[in-house]
């Protein structure tokens, strides 16, 4: 091994997960880790730190800041296709996202621990959360939030408007679920809110895994750790591929300045690349061997698991006219960016008790959209590799919508919540009607189904396609993320999700990135105190 290129763990990418875990692992002096991340450190450019710009990032920057790719034809909605991408900068998703924080609730939470033991259980989770976040805002459960963590979390605006308070009464009349101050706290996980919970620092810029992680009192702007902090970050470093001796990852190839490098790893190779993992654990050898072999890929471990079982939640609209004297945000906090929101049950009244549907009021000066997202799709996607050619885009299918539940459950959501708040908001000032979809299309069956594939959209919501769970229920890594049939490789990201949450994705990968990284410390010092007590017997 080359010393001067080898550290204790090499981690790829600096999302939620990867930069959590490489500020945790070196908090110890004596832990060297290596980070690589495929773009730059944006922070200080505004378009990423100006909260303002985050609802259209994508559409107006997505050559500066993100990947460039685009899925394959998606027969639920009749060959449409979508982009295929996330950040390409540090802080991968979280420095380009919408900015909304928003926990997995405890009904989530325990289908986890069924599945994977008592590390996942809700009450770890929340613990955890706590340890994150810096909350700054209102709730009625104090405990349910922590206030010394590394993310500043924000709740806007502090005054809600008139627009985001109507749109919370018609929802509260229109579901008969009450309206809420705190989401996120795990007593009151259902119902309408005029404010919501932002990744935001409390002047209300961005705050992102590369703000909260990899800041100026960890590193340099160049990738230095500072106070004799073993970090090391290489930006504009593409991971091609994980090396191996024999079952064992010993290091990562990569991509830099037009050079093919190599870097080692004494511990663990971390993969934290988000939508990009799949493609990187393939080109290494590990997933389905017949693919593997048709690419000329020599197999390391034959998992057919891997890349199986991509979800994302549906995204529909609905839009309104609105009263012209409402304003959408308060003119003093353009930030605050969304005007109320809900989370509700399905409309069917099963379970209801736990989210299916998360409604996110976008409003503006002349109409208030609703962001439509059902939370517990059963349609199923996949991620297949083209070729051995690690700059060869894989075939990303979503799958959207190929499960005929999934259109069933759309389309309850606008017979029954869109029209009920509709005619609740008109009730309440007739200026407020809905523009799109029309009432006659809602009644229609035939007309809705075909507004709904038109005006279908995509969000950054994948998850599952490396899923966290025994082999035999279609798993990729076990419950402490270790990779099934190898040694010293761990996948922590959203990838890995192993029940699908019901909000946002950011935050569980966060958490998932730093419930490993304190598993891994603690396995550091438990195998410190047994070195220390072998060297006192031996003396």
């Amino acid at each position: 091994m080359k010393k001067n290129l080898t550290y204790d763990y090499i981690v790829v990418g600096t999302g939620p997960a990867g930069s959590v875990i490489a500020k945790t692992l070196t908090d110890d002096k004596r832990t060297s880790v290596l980070v690589l991340e495929a773009g730059g450190n944006h922070d200080k450019d505004k378009p990423i730190k100006d909260s303002t710009f985050a609802p259209e990032l994508e559409e107006s920057f997505s050559p500066n800041y993100f990947w460039q790719g685009e899925g394959v034809p998606l027969e639920g909605l009749d060959g449409r296709t979508f982009e295929w991408t996330t950040g390409r900068l540090s802080g991968g998703g979280s420095s380009i996202n919408g900015e909304q924080y928003v926990r997995p609730t405890t009904a989530v939470l325990e289908k986890w621990e069924r599945l994977l033991g008592p590390l996942w259980s809700p009450e770890k989770a929340i613990r955890r959360f706590k340890q994150l976040e810096n909350f700054n805002g209102s709730t009625t459960n104090r405990a349910a939030h922590g206030y010394k963590g590394r993310i500043d979390i924000r709740q806007a605006p502090e005054n809600p408007t008139s627009m985001a308070q109507k749109l919370a009464t018609a929802i509260e009349r229109a579901s008969g679920h009450p309206i809420i101050l705190d989401y996120n706290d795990p007593d009151t996980p259902i119902g309408p809110f005029t404010r919501w919970q932002l990744y935001q620092q409390p002047d209300g810029r961005r705050e992102s895994s590369s703000t909260a992680f990899l800041s100026s009192d960890i590193m340099t702007p160049s990738g230095v750790g500072v106070h004799n902090r073993k970090l090391t970050v290489l930006f504009r470093t593409t991971a091609l591929r994980i090396l191996f001796s024999g079952k064992r990852a010993i290091g990562v190839e990569f991509l830099k300045d037009g050079k093919c490098s190599r870097a080692y790893s004494r511990k663990k190779v971390i993969i934290s690349a988000g939508i990009n993992s799949p493609q990187i654990l393939m080109l290494s050898g590990i997933g389905s061997a017949k693919m593997l072999k048709k690419a000329g890929i020599p197999v390391v471990f034959n998992n057919p698991n891997v890349g199986q079982r991509l979800k994302n939640h549906t995204l529909n609209f609905a839009v309104f006219s609105v009263n012209s004297n409402d304003r959408p945000l308060p003119a003093q906090d353009p930030n605050a960016l969304y005007t109320g929101g809900a989370f509700l049950p399905d409309p069917s009244g099963k379970d209801p008790e736990e989210r299916a549907v998360q409604l996110l009021g976008i409003g503006a000066d002349d109409q208030l959209t609703i962001a439509i997202l059902y939370l517990r799709p059963k349609s199923k996607g996949n991620i297949r590799l083209q070729s051995k050619d690690p700059l060869n885009i894989v075939l990303a299918d979503e799958g959207f919508l190929s499960d005929p539940d999934d259109m069933d459950a759309v389309k309850r959501i606008y017979r029954t919540y869109i029209k009920n708040i509709a005619l609740e908001l008109s009730r309440m000032d007739p200026s407020y009607q809905l523009l799109s979809p029309t009432f006659d299309v809602i009644d229609d069956d035939e007309k809705l189904e075909e507004f709904i594939k038109e005006n279908f959209d995509h969000n950054h919501h994948q998850q599952g396609f490396l899923r966290m769970a025994p082999l035999s229920k279609g798993g990729v890594v076990d419950s402490r993320e270790n990779l099934h049939g190898v040694k010293d490789l761990i996948v922590a990201d959203a990838s890995i999700i192993p029940f699908t949450v019901d909000g946002n994705t950011s935050s569980a990968a966060y958490l998932i990135g730093y419930t490993i990284a304190k598993q891994l410390c603690k396995k550091t010092t438990r195998n410190k105190k047994q070195r220390t007590r072998t060297e006192w017997v031996e003396e």
